[in-house]
């Protein structure tokens, strides 16, 4: 598809009345909007395909949701921390961070380098970019090494006091899916956990309070990465 066949799609699917009810329903307020449903560009990026191209001629227009379409197109391989760093500086707002960080940097070679620089940075969506690369690549890398992980809770700790909301969310939500890699994670995030609720900040109280009720809970849902050593028998039949 060319950019201009993308556009007019986007434009056929668009609804002002939907930039509205995003904004009151999930906190998510965007600049240039034409009113597209995140589910909707899901199922374009699928009939599109992967396309770095296009994906950058669609992020260029400026139009929030053909940027949102972007992260969607990008082969995660090829993205470059120029492009990283220029799309980084736009993000507005957590549906736009959550797009990027969890369906494209996570899952590239820039990802651990971006969640130490991002996590430092003061700027709150650049922030948050950083612990939702994080909680993403907790997923994303079934290879990595547990003390790979555990060298981000410092990362985590120093951030229990930010109390804006969707950067206070990315950490509590780093800290659990640091917890739901294995065992001995779980054990590492619950000890993380218990620290932070030393910490008389009503932020601290909150992330640890709910990192501790999922890591403890009976149902929480523990994986076994990596599988070469949570899961030997079944690597060594293979």
């Amino acid at each position: 598809m060319t950019l201009e066949n993308v556009l007019d799609k986007l434009h056929e699917l668009s609804n002002p009345e939907k930039i509205l009810f995003k904004q009151q329903k999930f906190g998510i307020i965007s600049n240039n909007a034409i009113g597209v449903y995140h589910k909707d560009l899901k199922i374009l990026a699928k009939t599109i395909g992967t396309d770095n191209k296009l994906a950058n001629a669609l992020f260029d227009t400026g139009i929030y949701e053909a940027r949102l379409l972007c992260s969607k197109l990008y082969h995660p391989k090829d993205i470059t921390n120029t492009l990283i760093e220029k799309w980084v500086v736009t993000f507005e707002n957590w549906e736009i961070t959550d797009s990027f960080c969890m369906g494209l940097i996570a899952k590239s070679k820039f990802a651990v380098p971006k969640i130490l620089e991002w996590t430092k940075r003061e700027e709150e969506f650049q922030k948050r970019s950083g612990f939702t690369t994080l909680a993403a690549y907790c997923m994303a890398d079934k290879k990595a090494e547990n003390i790979v992980f555990e060298n981000f809770i410092p990362l985590i700790e120093n951030t229990i006091e930010d109390d804006r909301v969707y950067v206070k969310k990315a950490v509590n939500w780093a800290l659990r899916n640091i917890g739901k890699r294995n065992k001995d994670l779980n054990a590492i995030a619950i000890a993380s956990a218990k620290r932070i609720a030393k910490n008389n900040s009503q932020t601290a109280q909150w992330i640890a309070k709910d990192a501790l009720k999922e890591l403890q809970s009976q149902k929480v849902s523990i994986l076994d990465y990596p599988r070469a050593i949570y899961r030997p028998s079944k690597n060594n039949s293979k």
